[in-house]
């Protein structure tokens, strides 16, 4: 699906998330509305480099194979879930979600919440980029599940 003279659309929004409170389970949601200089409208997120972040659905599946076990990709505490683009090859870039122009600024690393969601989930996230990146929303709007995803040229 093309994005116009915009990009070709690798990708696609599967799941969204946010953090109610810091340390509270993520909650999902169809719909989220993001800001510049802000990230998610309803998140608690510091301003800069890092306002969301995202997780590939396939890296994900990577993880729970390695693992043995279906776990829910909430416990990665990612903002959006995107099928279909290999994200450790979009930093520096920039990212068009729907409506909303994403700069990636770097890999997320897995801290130590990890192996209390599950045992040995935080070395399982730390190779290729498999924890997901994070970045800085450039242009707002709102994403929704469903909204196509492509690297900008």
């Amino acid at each position: 699906m093309p994005l116009g003279d915009q990009g070709q659309c690798n990708g696609i929004v599967k799941v969204i998330a946010y953090r109610p409170i810091d340390g509270r389970p993520m909650a999902e949601v169809t719909e989220i509305a993001v800001l510049p200089g802000r990230g998610p409208d309803i998140e608690n997120r510091k301003p800069g480099k890092r306002e969301i972040t995202l997780l590939s659905a396939e890296s994900w599946a990577q993880v729970c194979g390695e693992l043995g076990v279906k776990l829910p990709w909430l416990f990665r505490r990612a903002n959006l879930l995107i099928e279909g683009i290999d994200l450790s090859t979009t930093i520096g870039a920039t990212l068009a979600v729907g409506c909303v122009r994403i700069r990636v600024h770097g890999e997320t690393k897995p801290c130590g919440i990890m192996d209390q969601q599950h045992d040995g989930l935080r070395k399982a996230l730390a190779p290729d980029c498999r924890g997901g990146v994070y970045g800085q929303v450039l242009a707002g709007g709102t994403i929704r599940v469903g909204d196509p995803v492509a690297l900008l040229p």
